[in-house]
This record gives C-alpha cells, sequence and structure tokens, in this order.
C-alpha cells in the first residue's frame, strides 16, 4: 500500500492560543509521525489553495467574502466558538485545496491512499455560515470536486467524528451522487443527526444517521460499522470513499464522552480500507476533523496511518475504563427506515 498525507505550514497559522482547536494539535501529529519514523515511509501530496468557483458551489460567495473581509481586518469570531485570525481565510483556501489533490492523487493512482492533516476543519461549516470551528467544509468540496471534476457519481462520506457533521449532510440532503454516514454522540452538538433524518427527495435514503448514546466504545462503534455501513455500502457501491476523521471519541478527549480507544480507531480505518478494496479499487481519503486531547490525538492518527498501510498500531493508552451501553434497539431503528430489515 502506498499511502500519501497532506500537510502545509500555513495550517499553523490559524491559531488563537488557549482554543480547544488550536496549532498545537497538528504540532503533535507531525511530532508524532516524525518521531515514529512514519513520515519518512509516506509519500507527500503538495498543498494548493482552493480554487474560488469551486468554493461557491457549497459555499453562499456572501459568506466567503465575509470570512476574507474578517481575516483582513485581522481576525474576530464568526459563532462563539468558531474564530478567524489574520491566516485564517488562507489556511482554510489551503486546508480545502489540500483535499481536493488528495483525492486527485488517488484518482490518479499516485497513491492509494492519503490523509490530509488539514486545519481548520470543516464537516460543521454551512453554505452560509462557519460554527463548530469550522471555517469551509473541506470534505463536501472534496465530494463536489469529484463529481464535478471527475464524473464521478457515488461517494460515500464516512464520518466518524463524536459531534454530527451538520454541515455536509445539509450540502447533500436532497442529492443521491453522496452517501452521507455518520456516527456520532447524541444529543451533543450541533444537536442534529437523529435516525430519523435520512435525506429528502432524490437524497431520501442518502442520509444515514447513528446517534450513539453517552458511552459508547469500540465495540459499539465496530458493530455500527458492520451492521450499518458494510450493508448499505455494498448497496451503493460507490466509486471512492471520503472520510471526516474526528478523534474526539477518543474516552481521554474532553469535549464529548464516548469510549473508543486508539486501537478503536485503528480497527475502524482498517474496515475502511477493506471496503474501498472491495467496492472502489483502494480508493480512500481521510481529512483530519475534531481531536482536543493532544495525546490521544496524535495515538490515534499514528494508529489510523498504520491502518492505511495495514500495519499493526499499539495503543499506549489502553481500553477505556467502564462499560458501554448497548446498542441493540438503536440499530434497528436505523436499519428499518434504510431497509436493511
Amino acid at each position: 500500500m502506498t499511502t500519501g498525507y497532506v500537510f502545509h505550514p500555513i495550517y499553523l497559522e490559524h491559531n488563537i492560543p488557549g482554543h480547544p482547536e488550536r496549532s498545537e494539535r497538528l504540532q503533535r501529529i507531525m511530532q508524532s509521525l516524525e518521531s515514529s519514523g512514519t513520515l519518512a515511509r509516506l509519500t507527500s501530496v503538495e498543498a494548493t489553495p482552493l480554487d474560488l468557483e469551486l468554493l461557491s458551489t457549497i459555499h453562499d460567495p456572501n459568506y466567503i467574502k465575509r470570512v476574507e473581509m474578517v481575516a483582513e481586518s485581522g481576525g474576530g469570531m464568526l459563532d462563539l466558538d468558531t474564530y478567524v485570525n489574520a491566516h485564517s481565510y488562507e489556511a482554510a483556501l489551503m486546508a480545502a485545496g489540500g483535499l481536493i489533490n488528495a483525492v486527485e492523487a488517488v484518482l490518479s493512482g499516485q497513491v492509494d491512499n492519503v490523509f490530509a492533516l488539514v486545519r481548520p476543519p470543516g464537516h460543521h461549516a454551512l453554505r452560509d455560515q462557519g460554527m463548530g470551528f469550522c471555517l469551509f467544509n473541506n470534505v463536501a468540496l472534496a465530494a463536489q470536486c469529484a463529481i464535478e471534476k471527475h464524473g464521478l457519481s457515488r461517494i460515500l462520506i464516512a464520518d466518524f467524528d463524536v459531534h454530527h457533521g451538520n454541515g455536509t449532510q445539509d450540502a447533500f440532503y436532497e442529492r443521491d451522487d453522496v452517501l452521507y454516514f455518520s456516527t456520532h454522540q447524541y444529543p451533543h452538538y450541533p444537536g442534529t443527526g437523529h435516525w430519523r433524518e435520512k435525506g429528502q427527495g432524490r437524497g431520501e435514503g442518502y442520509t444515514v444517521n447513528v446517534p450513539l448514546p453517552y458511552g459508547v466504545g469500540d465495540e459499539g462503534y465496530a458493530q455500527a460499522f458492520e451492521e450499518i455501513l458494510l450493508p448499505l455500502a455494498r448497496r451503493y457501491h460507490p466509486e471512492l470513499i471520503l472520510v471526516s476523521a474526528g478523534y474526539d471519541a477518543h474516552w481521554a478527549d474532553p469535549l464529548a464522552g464516548m469510549r473508543l480507544s486508539t486501537a478503536g480507531f485503528h480497527r475502524l480505518t482498517t474496515t475502511l480500507v477493506s471496503l474501498a478494496e472491495e467496492l472502489c479499487q483502494g480508493r480512500l481519503v481521510l481529512t483530519l476533523e475534531g481531536g482536543y486531547d493532544l495525546g490521544a490525538l496524535s495515538h490515534s492518527v499514528l494508529a489510523t496511518f498504520a491502518a492505511l498501510s495495514r500495519e499493526e498500531a499499539e495503543d499506549p493508552l489502553g481500553p477505556a475504563p467502564g462499560r458501554s451501553p448497548s446498542i441493540d434497539d438503536l440499530l434497528q431503528n436505523v436499519k428499518e427506515v434504510h431497509h436493511l430489515t
């Protein structure tokens, strides 16, 4: 397996000290990749700025201009949680552009799979509003590029961030060229992602939410992937799999209450690698979303890269304490609404 990565120093310039979504997240990841020897085995995929015409297919031009103007003025807040500094607009363009380059590297056969280590994250960003630490919706833009530029018609987006990707869901809620699958803590920020939210119109059935209760761990996540994601993906038969890879479902993360471990993230990624090999010539591209405990984040990203290369990984933090709740009834509801029974 040839695995690529995307990184650019501008991603570190989007920063406010003390904010959970801070540059130290990516600094720690890069340090772990380098010290472990992993980075030397990866293929670098260049990051370049996103084309503004493509950006306006997902985001309102007035909103794009607003982010640019706030950055030019020195920075400010888009909402209570989401900041812009003087470098944020450039970093956001480069984040989305880096992910799109990752998609193109996979589609061209340059690499088998890629993990785009980008900031700011994206899956909460709505058409006309940044929120949840997100400015532009990187994964939605990458899917749109694959559809418009490369002629793909079936893209799977799998989102295992602990928060529901409301922006991604909203972008494709009435479309069938993207199947959006999300596991997330519920109820939790941003409050969306009930299993009854399944798309509408042409997109009915192509939004798949698995709203997990507090405290679900490795086995529950694996069960959701096995019983929901795998049969839906096989029915859909995607041409490309994109992943919103958030690590805030780790049991050590301070912003949520789930019980995934580093080994659990390795297992989920291994499932996605196998699924991509089975359905779409291994075409798999991940983009970094959340994850706010620096140790859990860096170890879990390292484990993800190991899984992308079909290697084993260490879990220095170990399993979560306590027990997970049953999700059998929830999964039955999801199965019924998506005709998997």
